[in-house]
């Protein structure tokens, strides 16, 4: 007899089970508690509420509005800001209603290049806001921290409007006072320029006092998605400091009426409806962040990355910046093994660890054939792995990297990934049997709300 369920859910079991069986080492990615699963598949998705608490274009928002309200007070809290807004769909979009709020077309953004290190949302021509503003980009220097010389040089020739620090792969921790001392000392007008800080991938690290809080040393805006380090649901955040008002007044513009602008180009400037399904999981989440022991996590993440970048170099691997000082970890396979950093990617796919391919700085491999691959250590933290599992993965990563080295080497270049690896598929397995027993000793903390 057919089964009346929809093959969708079959293919939701798929991933659970896939989740489950393998480990997760892409930095950008987490686990969810059963909480924030449940707020996320709730009745709250049934609404329309355009606006902000208290001053929505649609009746019947009492709920909603408590909702919103929690949601902001745990986030201020959280980063001791002044201002948040919880209703950015994504870090892409929070990033995008900051620049929205602040610059015209055309003004001048100075940011981390994203061969560097940088964000595609930091002015990659490919994107929206690069054909509306003026990205200029920094880069980092040999010991793969951010140049703050040529940051300061940038800084004064452009004289930008908006100074950018962050980055979806660097390995350092930014000297958030230094940035705030050069824009001091070198920008013609300070007043008309704002410092923002996209933390997306650390903010779960500033929440749990293992990273310093850039809005501490004087930057007037802070974006993070809401996934990553701070395990809530998949959306945006945008965190302020200045006078807070009315959302829907029109305000000078200036920078102690940021907050107010930014609410403003939130909604109605970039974006539409809220999703309050998505809002109440970010309130779940930043409950869940303010607990004690979320501090603990934030420092064992920091721990596992440090032990696994150690082992990777240990075993062969050449590391950006030697290793990391927060959770990201950027590995040049192409100079430790001759091997690029798609089919590594492809490879450990096989043996149930996941992690992405990624551009080095001054990479000439191109985005789908890069050098290099980036990992990191949030989700294996959330089930549970520690210090001596991180040694397990490193020894299984140098296994497979030797594995396509091998296979490099008896095969033609133009050989696809796949084929590539077709000689080694019982070694693979037997890795695979390996990562599984493992992962299952280490549940996932929720399947279903």
């Amino acid at each position: 007899m057919q089964s009346s369920k929809d093959e969708i859910f079959q293919i939701i079991d798929d991933e659970i089970i896939r989740q489950s069986e393998g480990l997760e080492l892409i930095p950008s990615e987490n686990y969810v508690s059963g909480d924030v699963l449940r707020a996320m598949g709730s009745v709250l998705t049934n609404k329309y509420s355009e606006g902000y608490p208290g001053k929505r274009y649609y009746g019947g928002n009492q709920n909603i509005d408590r909702i919103e309200r929690l949601a902001i007070e745990r986030a201020r809290q959280l980063f001791q800001a002044d201002h948040a807004n919880v209703q950015p769909h994504s870090g892409a979009n929070a990033n995008e209603a900051v620049y929205f709020a602040w610059c015209k077309p055309g003004d001048t953004i100075l940011a981390m290049s994203l061969p560097a290190g940088g964000h595609l949302t930091h002015g990659s021509p490919v994107t929206r806001s690069a054909k509306i503003y003026n990205f200029i980009g920094y880069g980092v220097d040999d010991n793969g921290d951010i140049d703050y010389s040529d940051l300061e040089r940038l800084a004064k020739e452009h004289q930008p409007k908006l100074i950018l620090v962050g980055y979806s792969a660097f390995m350092k921790i930014p000297d958030f006072q230094r940035v705030r001392e050069i824009a001091d000392r070198v920008l013609d007008n300070p007043e008309e320029t704002i410092l923002m800080a996209d933390m997306a991938h650390v903010a779960g690290l500033i929440a749990g006092g293992a990273h310093p809080n850039p809005l501490g040393f004087g930057f007037n805006v802070m974006t993070t998605t809401t996934h990553k380090t701070l395990r809530g649901p998949r959306g945006g955040l945008i965190l302020s400091q200045g006078k807070v008002s009315n959302p829907l007044h029109k305000v000078d513009h200036t920078i102690e009426n940021l907050p107010t602008l930014i609410d403003r180009a939130v909604f109605p400037g970039t974006q539409g409806g809220p999703l309050e399904h998505v809002i109440a999981a970010k309130a779940v989440a930043f409950g869940e962040d303010l607990r004690p022991e979320f501090k603990t996590y934030a420092q064992n993440i920091v721990k596992n990355a440090k032990t696994l970048a150690r082992e990777l170099a240990t075993g062969g691997f050449i590391l950006q910046g030697d290793g990391t000082e927060n959770h990201l970890i950027l590995v040049n396979v192409k100079d430790s093994f001759g091997i690029d950093g798609k089919t590594y990617e492809v490879a450990l796919d096989k043996v149930g660890l996941t992690l992405n391919a990624n551009a080095l700085p001054s990479d000439k491999g191109g985005a789908f054939r890069p050098s290099g691959v980036r990992l990191g250590t949030p989700a294996m933290t959330t089930r549970g792995l520690g210090e001596a599992e991180m040694k397990t993965v490193a020894n299984w990563m140098k296994q497979v990297a030797e594995i396509c080295s091998q296979a490099h080497e008896q095969q033609p270049e133009e050989t696809g990934d796949e084929a590539l690896l077709v000689p080694y598929e019982d070694s693979l397995a037997q890795i695979r049997t390996e990562v599984r027993e493992l992962a299952l000793k280490f549940p996932l903390p929720a399947t279903s709300c």
